[in-house]
């Protein structure tokens, strides 16, 4: 019989290694670009559907993923999860086309929308206590960890083995997290008596962000009509109306209680969060891609140049809790963003010359590394203190998913960039005009800090 302490660290080690992937897919792929591009042999202004493939169904889906396993056990959604993930997988390494990347990637998605948010509801109900505070703690870092080194670590395969090896290492990874989960993770599940699923919003969602995802993609890239990109964007818009129609009629059952809502400091920060990672996502993706493509570093060099994104993000996270819990998050957030602002600006003089790291790009991300640093935990406190308690897991639930939906419409407008890459001078003006886009979206979110979130330690 095993004791109680060695079921509980098998329960954390088959949660943390489930999220890691996740974590590491959704930054991994961004110094693969390049080489998918030539290996792929794909049009520069859909490349960015190779990111946004897998942010759709996990923006769209991951609050549904977690009543998922409310309702049904999050051991077998999280086992489902895996399994879906791993296949996803095999199929991105295997595929003889982009479009077949494409599907392998949308599931990969689907399967990280199950992964995170019943990787961490498994750990909130095997641990109580201190105990729960250290294994959360555990989780977050070592998906920190893994998002971290996923850019460095896939580089290097990519630069030794080619881009394939990046989703063939997920086999492993998925075997042991699944073999864990089997033997050691009890089941857990809500009461019988819990509302029903609210399957119509997700699929309302979902078919909303695909839609006006499209229509961003193909705007940016100038492939269709402009009738037919509009129709796209309108019948989004469309989709996103019946979704929230959908979402007040059901109240609190729905996936999106609109209630939340009612607090100004919660509206305030839902937008915070969409500008601030909107800026930070069109920089993952443009950055390595220039390094690797136009100034012809290695990919895993490009990987490694925004270490220091979470590395202060890590040391940050734990010193910022602290203090926002004493002053309220309506300073941090506000100075960060615009720390956040400044440092993008600065990628705006980055020129076609071979650039000195520690001169041209250290000091720009530094400085976004600084403000995010400064943001992320306050941000996280700040939300869950913006609503009532019976809220707190849906608003923390929903700002996540906020943040990948930003990222998602970031790279949408990639393509503009993207579609320069013919030309070195062309792709560099563009890549500094989204890095000025950037910096004012980042301002943005430092403004709406000011004006919209309460100072107090308390913001509901």
């Amino acid at each position: 019989m095993l004791s109680t302490r060695v079921l509980l660290r098998a329960t954390l080690a088959a949660s943390t290694l489930g999220s890691s992937l996740a974590f590491i897919d959704g930054s991994v792929v961004n110094v693969a670009l390049p080489a998918l591009a030539s290996g792929l042999h794909a049009d520069p202004s859909i490349l960015s559907w190779a990111i946004n493939a897998y942010l759709l169904p996990l923006g769209a889906l991951i609050l549904l993923g977690g009543s998922l396993g409310d309702h049904f056990g999050r051991r077998r959604l999280f086992l489902i999860g895996l399994v879906l993930f791993a296949a996803a997988s095999i199929l991105c390494a295997a595929a003889p086309t982009f479009a077949w990347l494409l599907a392998g990637r949308s599931a990969q998605g689907m399967g990280a929308a199950l992964l995170m948010p019943n990787s961490l509801a498994i750990i909130g109900g095997a641990f109580s206590g201190v105990d729960r505070g250290r294994a959360i703690g555990t989780w977050a870092a070592v998906g920190a960890v893994a998002g971290a080194v996923g850019p460095v670590i896939g580089g290097w395969l990519i630069d030794t083995m080619g881009w394939r090896v990046i989703f063939i290492i997920n086999i492993p990874v998925a075997l042991s997290a699944g073999f864990l989960a089997w033997k050691f993770v009890a089941e857990q599940r809500e009461s019988a008596k819990a509302p029903r699923l609210d399957v119509w919003g997700g699929a309302l969602a979902t078919v909303a962000l695909g839609l006006l995802t499209w229509s961003l993609t193909e705007a940016a890239g100038s492939h269709h009509s402009s009738i037919s990109i509009w129709t796209t964007f309108i019948a989004g818009l469309a989709f996103l109306g019946i979704f929230l129609w959908q979402e007040g009629r059901l109240a609190d059952r729905a996936l999106m209680p609109l209630a939340m809502f009612s607090s100004s400091s919660f509206v305030g920060l839902t937008l915070l969060t969409f500008f601030l990672y909107g800026s930070l996502g069109g920089l993952f993706v443009l950055l390595p891609f220039l390094l690797i493509q136009m100034l012809h570093w290695s990919a895993v060099a490009a990987g490694a140049a925004l270490l220091p994104v979470p590395v202060l993000v890590g040391i940050g996270s734990g010193l910022m809790g602290r203090v926002a819990a004493r002053i309220g998050g309506r300073l941090p957030l506000s100075c960060g963003s615009l720390v956040v602002g400044l440092g993008l600006a600065l990628y705006a003089h980055v020129g076609a010359a071979a650039p000195d790291y520690w001169l041209d790009i250290f000091p720009a991300t530094l400085l976004v590394a600084l403000g995010m640093g400064v943001s992320v935990a306050p941000l996280t406190t700040s939300v869950m203190a913006s609503v009532d308690t019976d809220h707190v897991g849906t608003a923390s639930g929903f700002n996540n998913a906020v943040a990948r939906i930003a990222g998602l419409a970031a790279t949408a407008l990639l393509g503009l960039v993207f579609s320069k890459q013919d030309s070195s001078t062309a792709f560099i003006a563009a890549f500094r005009a989204a890095a000025l886009v950037g910096a004012t979206s980042a301002i943005v979110a430092g403004l709406l800090a000011i004006a919209l979130v309460r100072s107090g330690s308390d913001t509901a």
